[in-house]
């Protein structure tokens, strides 16, 4: 047998390279460009900002609770990923708020030379990075970490553009981040997935039927996220009645969407069993429909319908589309992104149409509460007016954002799948995907000696050219 080739040390070393460098150059950009606030002197304004901190850090600590540990977790069903998607979500999540951070300054905050940071600015990266969170979830386990870092850095700018148009110039009225975030991210991730496999049919890998165990690991994720969720959908909305009712919808439409979820399973299912898969995510698909209309005046039933048939559209989304646009456009989609974000999210984007539309008829008072959109553009509708446009000019301006979250975000998640297809990224080859012990030193397999150390051998050689 050949002696194995002396793996080159270049993919090894561009990992904590592409990192130190960033790291290096937000430091410099910091040093030079970011300050906080001046402290004002007058005790009234004092007390402003000290309620604006304590009414927003709650909502902001949820946030992160959701990301880190509930959307970490929910990643966990590869049984031999764990380390992995734990790890790389967490590193995405902080290099993309970064990454955000400095582009939003450059663009939106910039005055004389200085960029003054506060909550809200470290909230609105956070929703940017939310976008690479999730789009990360249709090429989960088949990408390098350096792939995975080239994407986050070509996706915050596309969505930040993206959501300019859709927030600032289209005046779309999203509040929880249905078009602009889940719409958006799903299909940039499906672009993506779609031009770094190519044509190929992706064949079904050992290591990739979830455990027991690992689902368990991956419901805990959704209960997680299924609690902190209205945080999610009502941080934007204006304080007072705007975000408790908020709340209020979100919750309705998760709880609605939860026990639908078991309905649809069971009935699905020739046993009647239900299937871990679609409760840990069509639990969940009544937060992302209802965020496009959270705030917006409408009763308790429409939420709890729409909670309803979001789970329903999920978990047929499940069982019957990802298997037809996996034979029928060879697309490839690890976590089902297109179920929980994409399809709830259309919907949602149809409901707000119908809600604007209703609303018009509607002779009570306003239609949609004053909104700080996601962008942090602060915009006001102005009562019955729909900002100048009438209703029916809203409702198109719903549709329009739509159209623009998903072509936009397609055109560009192919391109930058087709740069992530670069040799020098180390995308793993299809025998080592879905392992953890390619990117971690996992103590109990370093301990036990192996029982063929020539196939060892060649297996640690290719990991190291990985």
């Amino acid at each position: 047998s050949r002696m194995p080739v002396p793996p080159s040390t270049h993919p090894r070393r561009l990992l904590p390279l592409f990192l130190g460098l960033f790291q290096g150059a937000l430091l410099l950009f910091f040093s030079l460009f970011v300050t906080y606030d001046e402290p004002s002197a007058q005790a009234q304004d004092t007390n402003l900002v000290a309620n604006q901190v304590y009414s927003t850090f709650p909502f902001f600590q949820d946030i992160q609770v959701m990301l880190v540990v509930g959307l970490g977790l929910l990643l966990t069903f590869l049984p031999r990923y764990g380390f992995s998607a734990l790890t790389h979500n967490f590193l995405l999540l902080n290099f993309s708020m970064q990454w955000a951070l400095v582009l939003q300054g450059l663009l939106h905050h910039f005055h004389h030379g200085q960029i003054h940071l506060d909550l809200h600015k470290l909230l609105i990266s956070e929703f940017a990075a939310v976008t690479v969170l999730i789009s990360v979830g249709a090429i989960l386990g088949r990408a390098s970490p350096c792939q995975l870092l080239v994407m986050a850095t070509c996706e915050i700018p596309i969505y930040l553009a993206s959501e300019w148009v859709i927030v600032t110039c289209l005046g779309v009225l999203d509040v929880g981040g249905t078009i602009t975030i889940h719409v958006f991210s799903c299909y940039f991730g499906l672009g993506v997935s779609k031009a770094l496999f190519r044509a190929t049919q992706q064949p079904l890998h050992p290591k990739e039927t979830p455990t027991p165990r690992s689902d368990l690991m991956s419901l805990v994720g959704t209960l997680i996220l299924w609690v902190f969720w209205p945080s999610f959908v009502a941080v934007l909305c204006q304080p007072g009645d705007a975000q408790h009712r908020a709340i209020l919808n979100t919750l309705l439409a998760m709880s609605a969407s939860a026990v639908t979820t078991v309905v649809a399973s069971s009935l699905l299912e020739k046993d009647g069993k239900l299937s871990p898969g679609h409760l840990q995510n069509g639990s969940l698909a009544g937060g992302v429909t209802i965020g496009v209309v959270a705030d917006m005046t409408m009763p308790p039933v429409a939420a709890l319908a729409l909670g309803s048939l979001s789970a329903v559209v999920c978990v047929l989304g499940f069982r019957f589309l990802t298997p037809l646009l996996g034979r029928k456009l060879t697309l490839h989609d690890q976590c089902g992104i297109h179920n929980l974000h994409g399809l709830p999210g259309i919907l949602g984007a149809a409901a707000s149409v119908l809600a604007v539309l209703v609303a018009s008829k509607d002779t009570s008072g306003s239609h949609s509460s004053q909104l700080s959109p996601v962008g942090g553009n602060a915009s006001e509708v102005v009562e019955g007016q729909w900002g100048g446009r009438g209703a029916g000019g809203q409702a198109l301006c719903q549709a329009a954002g739509l159209a623009v979250a998903v072509g936009a975000s397609l055109l560009a998640g192919l391109l930058t799948g087709a740069a992530l297809r670069l040799p020098r990224l180390a995308r793993p080859p299809e025998r080592l995907c879905f392992d953890d012990s390619l990117y971690f030193k996992i103590q109990d397999q370093a301990e036990s000696p192996g029982t063929d150390s020539g196939a060892e051998e060649g297996a640690l050689a290719l990991k190291e050219q990985v």
